[in-house]
């Protein structure tokens, strides 16, 4: 496991080197570097709490959806294990590596799987429906706009739109179906068999079939409460609003005039709807290519690559860079509780010897 998750991260810096290279070669680097170092920190710093508070906005509808469920957990706890989400789906091709991360962490620090599983899922749906919620009144709203700014590429947009519009209908499947639930855990369990990665057996596979059960039982009391559901939607929406107002942030920064905030939010969102769903360790090479074409008529000459470093420095390598520290706090936190563990267990048996 620690070898694939290397690969990722090398993977990771070759992409991030190759992009880097192909997007600033034609660039006056002199005048680019400048037009950075003249940025307002006045405008800077705001900019960098949106980022930090994207990924932690994530880790406050974790908190908010699982004392729903009555699971004694505080913010902080559920704001770190966000940041250690964002770091494993930032070095893993369509995010795929942040929830099972998140799962493990959960599950080692007191919530069940039964429970952080569901909770998670939602919070999965809710972040899809609200890009596709976003994407079809941009769509609606703003055609002129988008079309004029993408121009060839704008196939790539209706690509990102379609393929988070199956993914939710997917997922919404998966959560309100009983017997989809039970065939997905059981053909996993039939497959790693088959590879000879897991031996058969009923105990395992009762087991697996009780925190199904269980797994079912949170969905039910989520569907039944509406009211925590549509506003665990509100909070999705604030919570994809910081990373969007700070290509606005940088905009102002830059001593830049003649857009509005609307129209940037707009093609901000726009290139997030493109680029999401791409098999790509953070969307790292479509994000820039499709960033620069969107933004080409807002950052006019050096500071459109400028915006563009200050942009992705600040919401994804700011952001990974504090994850690695979340998940550094994280595996300090389980090594320090599992010799704690051992003692008290260790006490336990000698008290009933």
């Amino acid at each position: 496991m620690k070898r694939k998750y290397w690969g990722s991260v090398l993977f990771l810096i070759v992409l991030i080197a190759a992009t880097t290279f192909v997007l600033l070669k034609s660039n006056d680097m002199r005048a680019v570097l400048a037009a950075i170092a003249a940025v307002k920190l006045t405008w800077l710093a705001p900019g960098i709490l949106a980022a930090l508070l994207f990924v932690a906005g994530e880790g406050m509808i974790i908190w908010y959806l699982l004392r729903a469920l009555n699971i004694p957990v505080h913010p902080p706890q559920c704001i770190r294990w966000s940041f250690v989400g964002f770091f494993f789906s930032a070095i893993t091709p369509s995010a795929t590596g942040g929830q099972p991360a998140q799962i493990y962490y959960m599950k080692r620090e007191g919530v069940r799987i039964a429970d952080s599983t569901p909770v998670l899922m939602v919070v999965a749906v809710l972040y899809k429906f609200v890009l596709v919620v976003l994407g079809l009144a941009l769509i609606a709203a703003a055609g002129n706009i988008l079309r004029g700014a993408f121009g060839g590429l704008l196939w790539l947009y209706y690509l990102g739109l379609g393929l988070n519009i199956l993914l939710v209908g997917f997922l919404v499947f998966v959560m309100v179906s009983p017997g989809c639930s039970r065939r997905i855990v059981s053909g996993l369990e039939h497959l790693l068999e088959k590879l000879h990665l897991l031996k058969p057996s009923p105990a395992r596979h009762e087991k697996l079939m009780g925190t199904v059960a269980e797994y079912q039982n949170v969905v039910r009391y989520f569907r039944g409460h509406p009211g925590c559901i549509l506003t665990a939607v509100g909070m999705t929406f604030l919570q994809r609003g910081t990373l969007f107002i700070l290509t606005w942030f940088i905009y102002c920064g830059l001593g830049l005039r003649g857009s509005d905030l609307l129209t940037v939010l707009v093609l901000q969102a726009s290139v997030y709807i493109a680029v999401d769903m791409l098999p790509l360790p953070g969307s790292v090479g479509a994000n820039e290519l499709v960033y620069s074409t969107v933004f080409a008529a807002v950052f006019p000459g050096q500071y459109l690559a400028a915006s563009l470093c200050i942009n992705r420095g600040v919401s994804f390598y700011l952001v990974l860079l504090v994850s690695a520290v979340a998940l550094g706090i994280s595996q300090l936190m389980l090594r320090r509780a599992a010799p704690l563990a051992a003692k008290l267990s260790e006490k336990k048996h000698q008290k009933h010897a």
